[in-house]
């Protein structure tokens, strides 16, 4: 049966630019993307970046497409429509609003839901960061707030810290690593990222979690497992997040730490696919991975998209890449690093910084604060799995 309508579930990077490759395929016929944003899909990275801390931030400036290109594209939105579920055998997807929308093929792009914790009282001031209304209401808050404590240095963790630190909010980032972003770039470039933020007057305190929260009807005090007690007018919790695949229960697609496909996309279900942070794809070795990298997104449609339309994928090789903006300094990494590798640290002059991860002899990957040129001189390096004494000299 030849395609004639597709639908892709999520209203973000990943929607939006896989209607684009469809159409740039060739694909003459119908797209409707189905979102439970009222928005137009937009970027998120800037949402816990400008966003935040941008008096005269507008939400155009993250917009990825106007509502032109849809239109021209005869892309239909259903924005406001969160999908509830879907039939396979009927090749249906259930709305919220209790209607359905049929499909020949079904493109599932519906991200991350960021990690709440459950035994926080409903407080006004506590904070996840998911979408750009949640953004809007933290800046607004922030404007009036003294004290915030982040519970959680990850990447979100870390630069919202910076975000509240450039509006002159006191900031207490509290981390139980030893380090901020040690489980995904080990213990010494968290050294390093915990120096950049104490520069910049943030309390960092590692080796603790968080207990509880206290308020009237806003927050006011936060408990830490040390027993400290800490004032704060404003909560943000960065404690990860999880692949929004809840929607999906009861439908047979396999789902193992996101929908798990194949090295193109395909799902466990014939006729669906998935691609972006919800999405498991085998990697090179044969392995299940879900990168939650913008970068990754692009290279997944220009794989999953010719495939779909019984095309042949392009051939290349992929080097993952991934960047967080804190305070002047762009974190970069390009790779694979874990936080296990060893680390050479061949930079660093107090704030920027350049690194190499070496696993088995050869370059995994490279971490570099501030220092955008050398980080990307170590592509083909990596590419081709070089000695690590190929970049140490």
């Amino acid at each position: 049966m030849s395609t004639e309508k597709i639908v892709i579930v999520g209203g973000g990077l990943a929607a939006s630019r896989t209607a684009e490759q469809l159409r740039r395929a060739e694909f003459a016929g119908d797209i409707v993307i189905v979102s439970d944003e009222v928005h137009l899909p937009y970027d998120r990275p800037p949402l816990s970046k400008d966003v935040l801390h941008k008096d005269d931030h507008d939400l155009a400036e993250v917009t990825l497409k106007p509502r032109e290109f849809y239109d021209e594209n005869n892309i239909t939105l259903r924005l406001g429509s969160a999908a509830t579920g879907v039939d396979t055998a009927a090749k249906t997807v259930t709305l919220a609003d209790g209607s359905t929308v049929e499909y020949d093929e079904l493109i599932v792009t519906t991200g991350l839901v960021p990690k709440r914790i459950p035994s926080f009282p409903d407080l006004e001031g506590i904070h996840v960061l998911r979408n750009y209304d949640e953004s809007q209401k933290l800046r607004t808050q922030a404007a009036t707030a003294r004290r915030a404590v982040i519970i959680g240095a990850g990447f979100i963790g870390c630069e919202v810290a910076a975000s509240l630190r450039k509006r002159g909010v006191e900031v207490v980032l509290v981390e139980p690593q030893p380090e901020p972003l040690a489980s995904v770039l080990g213990t010494q470039i968290g050294a390093l990222v915990t120096r950049l933020h104490r520069a910049e007057g943030v309390d960092v305190r590692t080796g603790v979690g968080v207990s509880g929260v206290a308020g009237e009807n806003a927050v006011q005090q936060v408990t830490l497992s040390d027993g400290t007690e800490v004032e704060a007018d404003l909560v943000v919790v960065g404690i990860g997040s999880r692949p929004a695949t809840d929607w999906l229960d009861g439908s047979g697609i396999e789902i193992d730490n996101g929908i798990v496909c194949d090295n193109v996309g395909r799902t466990s279900t014939p006729h669906v696919w998935a691609l972006g942070d919800v999405a498991s794809w085998k990697d090179a070795t044969g392995h299940q991975a879900r990168v939650e990298h913008w970068s990754n997104v692009a290279e997944q449609a220009r794989v999953l998209v010719p495939v779909l339309l019984g095309k042949e994928p392009p051939e290349a090789v992929v080097v993952p890449y991934f960047w967080s903006d804190q305070y002047d300094v762009k974190i970069q990494c390009l790779g694979e690093p874990e936080a296990d590798d060893i680390v050479h640290i061949v930079e660093d002059d107090g704030r920027k910084f350049l690194a190499y991860y070496e696993r088995d002899g050869v370059v995994a990957g490279v971490v570099g604060g501030g220092m955008p040129g050398k980080v990307m001189k170590v592509r083909a390096k990596i590419a081709a799995g070089a000695p690590i004494s190929d970049v140490l000299g």
